[in-house]
């Protein structure tokens, strides 16, 4: 566990001398009162200066405007000197060596070898892990044009028409998510999700699909997780009892995403129709892995390739470049300014674009399960806030949800929006994605430059009235600019965010890769799920649990 004693040589964010000094800048320069409006009037270089493009590999561009925050060159520089004194740099060279960062667990955080598609050596415990995951991916893409083309046929010799992925957590919302927002690049293959314990969930896909035709992908590591393999076990009895019982039919439409070759067995699941992933890959860092096997069976594994090639694109960009213009780098100090100093709990994602309406869903577990944590790697608890609130909904929907909040409520909400400047869809002359883009711009312009009581006056209201029609202003977004959503381009968006939660959890010294807050309430399930199994009059909990269990099981009954 070198990498605990390594990287815990300071407790306490607060106690570095960074973190004070942007404390004194905070209150010299007035906190929220900090005019984004004065600062671009005072530099005419702002932008230049506070924005940057990211180019991909296929040469498309992102640009990450991140000039309307709160920050000038003082606040960014000490910002970056606190990324220094917390060895944001260290800790992220020894996740990419597969160094044991994730010490609660003794793992390796090596997800960004899913997507190592120069196949450059990457070693785990002294083992290069690049040829195995290379073998991984050849086996998918052996496995995705198979099915895709009709050459993979169900027991009647019908083609594959349908693919129900089966999983929970990361090894559900990254498929989801993906397959939606790359549905543009969809081919024969419709996929459905089940995720859900709920039986509406695996009842009203079934409905849906035709045994005959229908794959079934069950997505669990260990194939042990209660939630997927009781749904996992419901879908194979449902095809069990349309194909005449036999269990030799499973092999032609059941394949397991999973490392747990004899419980694949037991299930019934051919081992030859098993796609692995080893223990260093994380749930919600999944989806680069075998658990992206409906994403390639739904875009064809060429897409999903360059969706890989997305993300290792940004992950160079994060091993490589100077802090001072290292994108996601930037994009998690700004997280730490708003979470710490301005006392924002809640960050925003609002994709100006339809296709990405599952990508907050997504960004939430990413964020809220990495750092959603209150003890640090010095083994101590914080005196300090962690781990924001992430929320959003494709806009312009959210305009007309809860954008009143971000606008005018009491909260300081720190914001990022998504848009692409070409649309998949351009209909009528393009003027659909005219009028979204218009949105994309003048909402970060509205929240940045607000509205006074004599522009309201103006504008012909009295009295009153115009307090309530007052815009405060200066409430900080990140506008992220891309050409177009193609799966390298979503492969990059997914790598950022994923790099910037990674720099707000080594700031705050926190894990930001276990996941114990998930286990209380799973450990207290199976007690409870037994207790629900007789007709006892339950007294073994709290006042308020025992009669919430008794009165279900009377009304269930």
């Amino acid at each position: 566990m070198a990498s605990e004693q390594t990287f815990s040589d300071f407790k306490l964010a607060t106690d570095l001398p960074a973190w004070k000094k942007l404390q004194s800048i905070y209150e010299k320069k007035g906190g929220k009162d900090f005019s984004v409006k004065d600062a671009f009037a005072k530099d005419s270089s702002r932008f230049a200066n506070l924005s940057k493009t990211f180019q991909n590999y296929d040469n498309s561009k992102i640009l990450f405007d991140f000039s309307k925050n709160l920050i000038d060159e003082e606040i960014l520089s000490a910002l970056i000197e606190l990324a220094k004194e917390a060895k944001v740099t260290e800790l992220r060279d020894a996740m990419f060596k597969g160094e044991h960062i994730n010490f609660t667990e003794d793992r390796a955080v090596y997800h960004m070898a899913l997507r190592n598609r120069s196949n450059k050596p990457m070693c785990v415990d002294g083992k290069d892990v690049a040829p195995e995951v290379d073998a991984v991916l050849q086996h998918m893409k052996e496995f995705s044009e198979q099915v895709r083309s009709g050459e993979w046929k169900g027991y009647t010799g019908k083609k594959i028409t349908d693919v129900v992925n089966i999983g929970i957590g990361g090894s559900d919302l990254g498929p989801v998510m993906v397959t939606e927002a790359l549905k543009h690049y969809s081919g024969p293959i419709k996929c459905h999700f089940v995720s859900n314990i709920d039986g509406t969930h695996i009842a009203e896909t079934l409905k849906v699909v035709n045994p005959e035709t229908t794959l079934f992908l069950i997505a669990s590591k260990t194939f042990t997780t209660a939630e997927t393999i009781t749904n996992a076990t419901s879908a194979k009895n449902w095809f069990l009892s349309k194909t005449g019982n036999d269990p030799k039919n499973i092999a032609k439409h059941f394949a397991a995403l999973s490392t747990n070759e004899k419980e694949v067995g037991a299930f019934g699941i051919d081992t030859k129709n098993m796609f692995g992933f080893d223990s260093w890959v994380g749930g919600r860092y999944s989806v680069w892995s075998a658990i992206g096997l409906s994403v390639a069976l739904y875009i064809g594994f060429e897409n999903f390739d360059n969706f890989l090639k997305g993300a290792e694109a940004v992950d160079k960009h994060f091993t490589e470049t100077p802090l001072e213009n290292n994108i996601p780098l930037i994009g998690g100090l700004l997280s730490v300014w708003y979470n710490n100093f301005h006392g924002a709990e809640t960050h925003l994602v609002a994709p100006f674009d339809q296709y990405l309406h599952r990508f907050p869903a997504y960004l939430q577990q990413l964020s809220m399960e990495s750092n959603g944590k209150s003890v640090t790697r010095g083994n101590v608890f914080t005196n300090y806030s962690t781990g924001s609130i992430l929320f959003g909904e494709p806009a312009t929907n959210a305009q007309h949800s809860f954008f009143q909040l971000v606008h005018q409520g009491t909260k300081l909400i720190p914001s990022d929006f998504i848009l692409a400047a070409q649309s998949h869809n351009p209909i009528e002359n393009n003027l659909h994605q005219k009028m979204l883009a218009s949105n994309f711009f003048a909402q970060a312009e509205a929240l940045m430059v607000g509205k006074d009581a004599a522009q309201v006056e103006a504008e012909g209201a009295t009295g009153g009235l115009v307090p309530h029609k007052i815009f405060s202003g200066n409430r900080p977004t990140t506008s992220i600019l891309a050409q177009k959503i193609t799966p390298a381009t979503l492969g990059a968006l997914i790598a950022y965010y994923e790099h910037v939660t990674f720099t707000e959890g080594a700031i705050w010294n926190i894990n930001s890769f276990d996941q114990w807050g998930v286990e209380l309430g799973k450990v207290l399930a199976k007690v409870i799920g037994k207790e629900l199994d007789n007709k006892t009059t339950i007294t073994a909990h709290d006042q308020s649990t025992n009669s919430l269990i008794n009165q279900f099981k009377e009304w269930s009954a």
